[in-house]
């Protein structure tokens, strides 16, 4: 098979790049008390900052290891490096090969992978990495996306489970070392030439560490990537490997440089190394005592001609704003892509797929036995019970769609990881989304409606029971927009369902079901129109006691004569026969208006986000 003939690991199409901090500093006033400003003045020159005048240098070809005591500033360090940490909260400057950082267009060539594992549970490694490559990967290299992830799954070790799926807490998948060496993979889809890793051997065993820092060493000597990690107490072996150490105290650089100047830097502060402990262990044990050079901190940061000539001779070493930073896709297959992956996930998760279908199917037997043949007895309690039936149905359709909230939030924190990292448009996201859930929530409705609406005894008509299943359609819809703009609002599950079910509560209570619109009060009559159960109740009645035969239909029978049908009964509700129409064009509406407002939150909320 003839190979394509550029590809994403073409050593000749590469370019270097090297990251220079100039004298960083980095202070968390805003997030002081007020009460506590007087204990802040006195404190902020001792604990205020973050990071203070860091001065620092990454190279193609080397790894740099940041490494210091808790609370010394490495990971906070690591994103500003990275372009996470937006620039205006940082003095200094953070230069790529010279010039000054585009922190969005250096997050989209970088790869930058964080302590935790952001990872779909459900899906297995090799979709993982396929799906990672499909979205990161330009149109020329997309031929080549399922060898670059074959090549990868191979030299990440992980042929051996490419089929198991990643796992979470309640359903075991592969191990954390694997999942470690995952979260890496998804970084290295379109070959980056600059890694930033956050603890990449944070809780794993000596041996699985071991394995993911000689990948690491690999991909820096043999494919000149400059890579940069944070790292806590490494063993003897995995410390050999680093050609840079970055010490830092309380923000402050106390070293860097090679191992062996790292041990002659301790010794001249009249440090012995004990024989059982390494070099950087015992050097993060005795930060307080090592003695700062502030002459070379100021110097070390400043770039020399010998520098400048080498950037200007190394066709590799090119200025990040000559290349034109774009989205990978056309939104048409982002869309595309992202609505694969989702379904994928929506059908693996079982409570969500396979428990609502049956649910469907089991609330619609259950509420047909309980209201059966309601609709065939006229006298005054079955009008009730009538209206009853229409008002309990919708509590199941608008209050069922609230399960789908962790998933949405679980997708959230991948979506703004992504997002940041210009993998694809948040519009696109929100589209796919939509798209996904039209024909899941079809289906759901077909269930539900095929066995109520005939064991009821609704008007037997094929336009009733169509105009029915499509306002069930609709409110399963509208039901679930409203999930998912709180999902990006809200901060966790707890908050989402107390907001949620609050809101869904309130909105059957002003649906004009218990209270009558002429008697809620002037300044309550808002949440009347923006009550999710209105408009489709009213869809309800107006189906069942309107049109032809609906007019005539008798609901109150008093001594053989009828006392009331069904045109009078409407208007006695004070609905007319063109809400049924123009009732579905508000369900529409909400439907529509709640996926935009969600798309306004996410965007602003990865304006925001440091992810």
């Amino acid at each position: 098979m003839e190979l394509p003939r550029k590809s994403p690991d073409s050593t000749a199409l590469k370019t270097q790049y090297r990251i220079r901090a100039n004298k960083l500093s980095y202070k968390l006033s805003s997030q002081i008390d007020d009460c506590n400003w007087l204990h802040h003045w006195k404190t902020t020159s001792v604990r205020g900052y973050i990071l203070r005048n860091v001065s620092c240098e990454a190279r193609p070809g080397e790894i740099m290891a940041i490494a210091g005591p808790s609370g010394a500033g490495k990971t906070t360090l690591l994103e500003t490096l990275a372009g996470i940490i937006p620039p205006g909260r940082v003095s200094g400057q953070v230069l790529v090969n010279e010039q000054p950082m585009n922190a969005r267009c250096f997050r989209r060539l970088s790869g930058y992978v964080t302590q935790e594992e952001v990872l779909f549970p459900l899906l297995t490694v090799e979709e993982t990495l396929m799906y990672s490559a499909r979205l990161r990967l330009r149109g020329e290299f997309q031929a080549s996306a399922a060898l670059r992830v074959q090549a990868l799954l191979k030299e990440l070790g992980l042929e051996n489970v490419a089929n198991v799926r990643i796992g979470s807490e309640s359903n075991r998948g592969i191990s954390g070392g694997e999942k470690r060496r995952v979260s890496i993979g998804v970084d290295l889809v379109h070959d980056p030439p600059v890694l930033l890793i956050d603890e990449p051997t944070s809780g794993l065993d000596s041996a699985s560490a071991l394995h993911v820092v000689l990948l690491l060493k690999s991909m820096a000597t043999k494919q000149g990537k400059t890579i940069v990690l944070t790292i806590h107490q490494p063993g003897f072996r995995i410390l050999e490997l680093f050609d840079q150490i970055l010490l830092l105290s309380n923000g402050t650089v106390l070293h860097q440089g090679s191992l062996d100047l790292l041990e002659q830097h301790l010794r001249f502060a009249g440090h012995s190394v004990p024989r059982h402990v390494n070099v950087l262990e015992f050097a993060v044990e005795v930060t307080e005592t090592l003695v700062i050079d502030t002459e070379e901190s100021e110097t070390e940061g400043n770039v020399t001609e010998q520098d400048y000539e080498e950037i200007r001779r190394n066709p590799n070493i090119r200025n990040l704003r000559e290349a034109k930073i774009c989205y990978p896709n056309g939104r048409f297959k982002e869309i595309l892509i992202l609505a694969q992956r989702f379904s994928t996930i929506i059908s693996r998760t079982n409570q969500l797929f396979l428990a609502r279908i049956i649910q469907a199917m089991l609330a619609g037997i259950v509420l047909g036995t309980v209201f059966m043949n309601a609709a065939n007895d006229p006298n005054k309690h079955k009008l009730q019970t009538q209206i009853g039936f229409f008002a309990f149905s919708l509590t199941f359709l608008l209050a069922s769609t609230t399960e789908g909230l962790p998933i949405f939030l679980q997708e959230r924190r991948i979506l703004m990881r992504e997002t940041s990292k210009g993998y694809y448009r948040i519009s696109s996201y929100v589209i796919s989304n939509t798209l996904v859930f039209i024909p899941f929530l079809l289906i759901v409705a077909l269930l539900y409606s095929t066995p109520v609406y005939f064991l009821v005894g609704l008007r037997r008509e094929t336009d009733g029971f169509i105009y029915f299943l499509l306002v069930v359609w609709m409110a399963f819809l509208m039901s679930n927009s409203f999930v998912v703009c709180f999902s990006a609002l809200v901060p966790n599950f707890i908050m989402g369902t107390s907001i949620i079910a609050g809101l869904m509560g309130s909105f059957f209570l002003f649906s004009g079901y218990f209270i009558a619109k002429q008697d809620i009060p002037d300044y309550w009559i808002f949440m009347h129109y923006l009550s999710l159960f209105k408009y489709p109740f009213e869809c309800f009645v107006i189906n069942e006691y309107g049109g032809g035969r609906g007019k005539k239909k008798c609901l109150e029978l008093i001594e053989g004569d009828c006392f009331m049908y069904g045109e009078e009964f409407l208007m006695q509700q004070g609905l007319e026969e063109s809400k049924k129409w123009s009732n579905l064009g508000v369900m529409l509406s909400f439907i529509l208006g709640y996926r935009f407002l969600c798309f306004l939150i996410l965007w602003y909320r990865s304006q925001r986000t440091r992810f």
